[in-house]
């Protein structure tokens, strides 16, 4: 068993809970909620260095924080492409001729920025036509709520957090919301069959956002099909990594990162796809791929079309920008991502240790054995120079909590060797989860 007093000395600022002024009687009420499922997050906010840490500069995928500096694995820019510069420097010509922001919301003005986006994404993904949103959150919050109507929307149980939000949004309005596994699909069949409720909406990742497995797409989309159900796919961590498959690809992530239903050989026949720019290709942009008479309906059920404020524009320029490159470079680019990603599980696998990673995706999760050691494990990794996503539970079920690394292609490959050598270390004092003791099971 390892101490907190083991794992170094960078100081960590006071409990979240201590306060030193007085506050308003309304904030006392507030602050005495009980934090619920939320406990460990809270007992950990405020007391350690790796969370809500304040970055000062960055160099690469290097960070500093104070006078500390880090290895950055905990960024989604896959693609490597927020430090392209190429990609920055498209930038100011859009400023020049849009200004910093089309404050419009889009019912009152609909800037030709939007259109030329939306039409050159569905292209790339083969789809009939997409919407543009600020976030993919903005779209769980609207999209499946006004998809669901009173309906019923099943929510996978390992799917995004903010797809549970948006379920329980959709139960405001009279929708049933009903869990599932993945792992349990004749469960899901009996659950869809004893439904009298329409619409009804599947929910699931495309690419989970801790494991980094991808759906059964093909089983998913026949129970769809089956009960007349709309399959609603969350592909923010794939669209832009992965793509089409194709004989002449550069890594098994396949061709011009259109995103996991093409990289399943899936069509849009009965499935809304909603992916995000804000990951692979760093700008700040969601979009709902689905035929023009959803997309027509959405302009008027989903409150962020017609009541939100829309993106900036350099969020425009950098998005088109990285389109150009994913053209010409991005199999490229996706091959050296391949790559980092597998020599990273390599190294996880030649220690020994569990990953529920079963598809080379470059989200790698590492379980501890004993998760009440989430904290001085944090601690250790941030002070060995690494930063990594912290997961407690409820984030992740109790028994998978850990730490999870993103692999980008802007990390180079003395990042990923040193990486690998403060996980072992990590491994040698921590009691890291082995791949012997097996994944957690369980019927939905």
């Amino acid at each position: 068993m390892v101490s907190v007093d083991a794992v170094g000395s960078v100081p960590t600022p006071a409990p979240f809970s201590a306060r030193h002024r007085r506050l308003a009687p309304a904030f006392d009420h507030v602050l005495a909620q009980p934090p619920g499922g939320l406990a460990e997050m809270h007992r950990l906010r405020g007391r350690v260095p790796f969370w809500d840490p304040v970055i000062d500069e960055i160099d690469g995928r290097r960070i500093r924080v104070g006078d500390h500096w880090l290895i950055d694995f905990a960024s989604c820019n896959y693609l490597g492409l927020d430090l392209e510069p190429e990609i920055m420097a498209a930038v100011p010509e859009y400023l020049a001729r849009w200004g910093t922001h089309p404050s419009w919301c889009r019912l009152v003005g609909n800037p030709r920025l939007f259109t030329e986006l939306e039409q050159a994404l569905a292209e790339l993904l083969g789809a009939e036509d997409t919407l543009l949103f600020p976030t993919v959150s903005h779209i769980h919050f609207s999209v499946l709520p006004a998809l669901a109507g009173a309906g019923a929307v099943f929510v996978e149980l390992r799917a995004h957090h903010t797809i549970h939000e948006g379920a329980r949004m959709a139960s405001t309005r009279g929708a049933r919301v009903i869990r599932f596994r993945e792992e349990n699909l004749p469960g899901l069949a009996r659950k869809l069959a004893a439904s009298d409720r329409n619409p009804k909406v599947i929910c699931v990742d495309g690419v989970n956002s801790m494991t980094g497995n991808g759906p059964p797409l093909a089983e998913l989309t026949e129970l769809a099909r089956a009960y007349d159900a709309l399959l609603y796919i969350d592909d923010a961590h794939g669209f832009g990594v992965l793509g089409e498959r194709s004989a002449d690809e550069l890594s098994p992530y396949g061709s011009r990162g259109n995103g996991t239903v093409r990289h399943l050989g899936g069509d849009y026949d009965g499935l809304v796809l909603v992916g995000g720019l804000s990951k692979a290709y760093s700008s700040l942009l969601a979009f709902v791929a689905c035929p023009p008479e959803i997309r027509h309906f959405l302009r008027i059920a989903a409150g962020p079309y017609t009541y939100s404020g829309p993106p900036p524009v350099a969020s425009f320029a950098t998005a088109q920008a990285g389109l150009r490159f994913n053209a010409i470079r991005g199999d490229v680019r996706r091959a050296d991502l391949y790559r980092r990603t597998s020599r990273v599980l390599d190294g996880i696998h030649a220690l020994g240790l569990e990953t529920r990673n079963e598809t080379g995706f470059p989200i790698i999760e590492v379980p501890l054995a004993d998760p009440d050691l989430i904290e001085p494990l944090g601690t250790f990794l941030f002070n060995r120079g690494i930063l990594a996503t912290m997961v407690p539970y409820p984030i992740v079920p109790r028994r998978e909590t850990g730490f999870r690394i993103s692999v980008t292609a802007a990390n180079t490959d003395a990042e990923i060797e040193e990486l690998l050598r403060v996980i072992a270390a990590a491994a040698d004092r921590f009691p890291l989860r082995r791949a012997a003791d097996g994944p957690e099971t369980g019927d939905g």
